[in-house]
């Protein structure tokens, strides 16, 4: 009987997924299956479709011959026949060139499934670092991922589903129902033909009707453990409220609940059960009354009663687990759609056909020219976040720019990288307009240290080396030392192969900040940006930092987005943001004597830092 279909919990981080019909989805599969300049996997897919049809015409021969050995071992005119020895041998090697071709199909087929994943993967994957940042922005990293490897495991399932279920099986009907039709009548072929078309129908309905039960009972479980699991993690506050009964009668209810879905979904798989047992069952009435008024009339020999009864049970054995495929098939196209649908994400930023290339490192060349030109940006239509932004950087120089949140002081440093393109006016680097330069040279000249520094689940010494892949051992350790981390790590017992956890969680803010620090000092690049990147540490840390941010800034352009207004008192200018505009620009002495909005600010926080002292 067909066995309990198993589906996944649908995924609520799905957004925008737009109408397409299943034949959409398996057109967009084929350039993988049959690529366009390869021949070599083009030649393994006919291979594998001849082997599929030479293992099913070898399975359809099983029982005739069977059939074959049972006419002859029939006594003839009273006497008894010798054994026939030909046809059993013949038996025995259809049935072992059956297995064999299979076998053969599934060795032949199994290089070409898996890589056609992979190539789906990766081609995702790579897709996914392509588009802007406000895609991602937009999404949740886990529901790309998690879209990503579904629509992968997608396209390995509806492959090996569809080669070596739902074909082999549509090629058995046709051959068998030819077969019959041609060895008896044309009733016996209507009769498998109907059972066989009743079959399936009444399989894919229901299975359809049970999809939306298990579904309900996967999302009611969920619900279940999400509530047990958010009870036991705040433990302390059910205890504070004194709340453990209404934490049990709501765990309660989820449990109620998804013991009457399960219930219903246990039904439901009996009522499809005994519904495709019901139509075999019918049919094998059907077709053994008829064979056997045949026998008995002479028009049939035994042989051939057992022949069409075979052939009857070997159609109804890949039947019977229809239902368990078109449900993974129905789920496997929901999660192709939805990569396919992240693929077709168009990037926000692009590179021109003609795009130009500058020097990236500082070694190649002298610290890059920065120039804001009444610049404007939106993040949406309906909210205008610069107006009219204009300053220079000359090479070398270090501008900071200061002001309240909102005022648009990280957007400048997410421009200047062009993880977004201005609304109007335009940002030069070397007298090029950033647009129509390479991204990938834009970014290699521009260095980020940031707020918050990330850090990938792997060793101190790759995180450093992530800012020049390849760099030497020799090259690495010489950027701690200038981060001033290299001691550090060296107390560490196993150094810089020490791993710093999932986001850098062993290590300290000053330390991870220390780690970003050196890495960008390894890029070297000719544009340095210091996104607020000691507001998080405390004030000691802040001024142990400082030394290294002046030596990974020595010789650079450099711009500054600040919070602490102490770190930057030395810097060649200030712009003070306010609402999207330079309300004050000048020295730290320029602006202190000016009276104006920095003064107010320094003033405030010489307060707060004398209150904390």
């Amino acid at each position: 009987m067909l066995h309990a279909v198993h589906m996944t919990v649908p995924d609520k981080n799905r957004q925008d997924r737009p109408e397409r019909s299943a034949a959409d989805t398996l057109r967009g599969l084929l350039p993988y299956l049959w690529p366009r300049h390869d021949a070599r996997t083009r030649l393994r897919v006919v291979g594998v479709c001849l082997l599929l049809v030479a293992a099913k015409v070898a399975t359809i021969g099983v029982p005739y011959a069977y059939s074959c050995v049972i006419d002859a071992l029939q006594p003839a005119a009273g006497r008894a026949v010798m054994m026939p020895l030909v046809l059993i041998v013949g038996y025995g090697l259809l049935r072992m060139a059956a297995a064999g071709l299979g076998e053969l199909r599934d060795a032949l087929f199994a290089p070409l499934r898996y890589r056609i994943s992979r190539i789906a993967a990766m081609r995702s994957f790579t897709h996914m670092h392509q588009l802007s940042l406000r895609f991602h922005l937009n999404r949740q990293s886990g529901s790309v991922t998690r879209a990503i490897a579904r629509g992968t495991e997608a396209i390995e399932t509806l492959l090996r589903m569809g080669v070596f279920n739902v074909v082999p099986t549509l090629i058995e009907a046709l051959l068998v129902i030819a077969v019959i039709w041609r060895l008896f009548d044309w009733r016996y072929a209507v009769v498998m033909l109907l059972a066989v078309a009743v079959y399936v129908v009444f399989t894919i309905q229901f299975t359809a009707w049970r999809i939306g039960l298990r579904r309900q009972m996967n999302e009611i479980n969920s619900e279940a453990s999400w509530k047990a699991l958010d009870s036991l993690l705040n433990y302390e506050t059910v205890k504070y409220f004194g709340n453990e009964d209404h934490e049990r009668k709501r765990y309660e209810d989820a449990q109620d609940r998804y013991e009457r879905a399960a219930i219903r979904t246990q039904v439901s798989l009996n009522g499809l059960n005994f519904g495709q047992a019901a139509i075999i069952a019918v049919a094998l009435i059907a077709v053994m009354l008829m064979a056997g008024h045949d026998v008995e009339a002479g028009r049939m020999t035994v042989g051939h009663f057992v022949l069409v009864n075979t052939y009857l049970m070997q159609l109804y054995m890949p039947l019977n687990f229809l239902g368990s495929v078109y449900t993974s098939l129905h789920n496997s196209l929901v999660d192709l759609e939805h990569m396919f649908a992240l693929m077709g994400e168009q990037a926000d930023i692009t590179d021109p056909p003609d795009a130009a290339s500058v020097p990236a490192r500082l070694d190649e060349a002298p610290a890059a020219d920065i120039r804001f030109e009444n610049v404007h940006f939106s993040y949406r239509p309906d909210r205008e976040i610069l107006r009219g932004v204009s300053f220079h950087i000359p090479a070398g120089h270090r501008v900071a720019v200061v002001g309240p949140t909102g005022a648009g002081k990280s957007t400048i440093s997410r421009l200047l990288f062009r993880f977004y393109d201005v609304t109007a006016g335009c940002i030069m680097l070397d007298g090029h307009d950033i647009r129509t330069l390479s991204q990938a040279t834009l970014r290699g000249a521009v260095g980020v240290v940031p707020q918050d520094t990330i850090l990938f689940n792997d060793t101190i010494g790759y995180n450093i080396a992530y800012g020049r892949l390849g760099a030497s051992q020799a090259e690495v350790e010489q950027a701690a030392r200038l981060a001033c981390i290299h001691d550090f790590i060296m107390t560490l017992p196993e150094g810089y192969a020490t791993r710093v956890g999932e986001r850098g969680l062993k290590l300290s803010g000053g330390e991870k900040q220390r780690v970003a620090i050196a890495r960008t000092i390894l890029k070297n690049p000719r544009v340095l940006i210091l996104d607020e990147a000691t507001s998080a540490l405390d004030t000691r840390t802040e001024q142990e930092i400082q030394s290294a941010l002046h030596t990974v800034a020595a010789n650079r352009t450099t711009l500054i987005i600040a919070h602490r207004l102490s770190t930057i008192v030395d810097v060649d200018e200030i712009l003070v943001m306010g609402q999207g505009r330079i309300i004050e620009r000048g020295t730290h002495r320029a602006l202190l004597a000016h009276g104006g909005v920095y003064a107010e600010m320094w003033a405030v926080q010489a307060e707060e830092e004398a209150a904390c002292a």
